[in-house]
């Protein structure tokens, strides 16, 4: 059977590209099969990275191929010094990568830490605001008071001057029915009189209105012209005289009569 591989695949179904199996020929190594720790999401599809690791295997394989064989003293000297020449880059290289990762490692700590810093002094603020929010609502709360109180206190003492003397004065019943803002007419509530409590006195009752009874005798009482109303329509005006000729005012409708026909 032959495997085959498509593009177009459902993203509901989708499955780790096929792979068929392969059989490697003895005395071969096929370079592809360098690659074959790469997986669909781990190296596949090739980026810059799994470039740079296939160029660096390539360049290995071709040093290997260099080496020269160990069938002489000087052929086993030169290839010692290759071998500790490859094995110092190898050593450079991985401090370089070590340096690559341990830097991003670096940035991505700066970050979080950058984010953990920002979330504190989102708390941070709220925490203020909500405490600052609490000083001024206890702090509206105190000036209301002392305003009250002050209004109290001044009520006391105007109404002390009044009568420095402490003299008694009759109750002058005219001076207060003609003061409209005299407790007379606009009582306060401070001294115990609310008009809202007795507003049911206020309300209008009746008998003919509040009951079924009252409503059908109202009915009954009312005479039929007031129920039956007569309307009489009214006569269209003259526009033809009596000698045929038709007036101004009606020659439009005589036109649009005409063109109805």
């Amino acid at each position: 059977t032959l495997g085959t591989q498509t593009d177009y695949r459902d993203g509901e179904a989708q499955t780790d590209p096929y792979s068929p199996a392969y059989i490697v020929l003895s005395d071969s190594v096929p370079e592809i099969l360098t690659l074959a720790t790469l997986t669909w999401g781990r190296g596949l599809p090739a980026g810059q990275a799994e470039m740079e690791i296939i160029d660096r295997i390539r360049e290995k394989r071709a040093w290997e191929a260099a080496l020269p064989p160990m069938d002489s003293p000087s052929h086993i000297a030169k290839r010692l010094k290759m071998m500790e020449e490859m094995e110092r880059k190898e050593w450079a290289y991985r401090e370089q990568e070590i340096d690559k990762l341990q830097k991003v490692q670096l940035e991505v700590f700066k970050k979080l830490l950058q984010q953990r810093e920002e979330n504190q002094n989102e708390l941070d603020t709220m925490r203020l605001y909500n405490h600052w929010q609490n000083h001024q609502k206890a702090k509206e709360e105190k000036i209301q008071n002392i305003q009250h109180d002050c209004a109290l206190m001044l009520r006391k003492l105007i109404a002390k001057r009044k009568n420095v003397m402490g003299k008694l004065e009759r109750r002058d019943i005219i001076k207060e029915y003609n003061d409209f803002s005299s407790q007379t007419y606009a009582p306060l509530s401070r001294i115990g009189f609310f008009p809202d409590n007795n507003s049911d006195c206020y309300m209008l009752k009746n008998f003919y209105l509040n009951t079924f009874a009252g409503l059908c005798e109202l009915e009954a009482s009312v005479y039929n012209s007031v129920s039956q109303l007569k309307i009489k329509a009214p006569k269209p005006k003259c526009t033809v005289t009596k000698t045929g000729f038709i007036k101004r005012s009606g020659r439009l409708e005589a036109i649009l009569e005409q063109v109805h026909q």
